[in-house]
């Protein structure tokens, strides 16, 4: 693994498992990750597609950006839309964006840390 690889895991912190089922203990504890706050703030401001994802994070694989989000305590939820493809064909494509949980969880990390998003 290069050194640009290892960035994208510098701001991953821990999240509290011991019970991960229960959501009053899921909790965000954070991130400095640039990226990851990048996607944070446009999904913040309406859901975003997999294709605008990896364009905000300036990443090829927007989905692994989501993923790690969700590692790092935060739900995130893909909706599935229909659409059609280039080809004339129906698919579904997913919509990424907070819940009502996630959008609480993210306002206490920010009041905790008073980080501006």
């Amino acid at each position: 693994m290069d050194k640009r690889q290892l960035s994208i895991f510098s701001g991953l912190t821990p999240v509290d498992t011991n019970d991960s089922s229960s959501e009053s203990t899921r909790k965000f504890i954070g991130t400095d990750n640039p990226r990851y706050l990048r996607v944070i703030r446009a999904t913040l401001l309406r859901p975003r597609s997999r294709k605008e994802i990896d364009r905000i994070a300036g990443a090829a694989n927007g989905p692994e950006v989501i993923a790690e989000l969700r590692r790092l305590g935060l739900t995130l939820p893909c909706e599935r839309k229909p659409g059609i493809d280039r080809d004339g064909y129906p698919i579904k494509f997913g919509i990424y964006a907070f819940d009502d949980d996630d959008r609480r969880m993210l306002e206490e990390w920010q009041s905790r840390k008073q980080v501006s998003l």
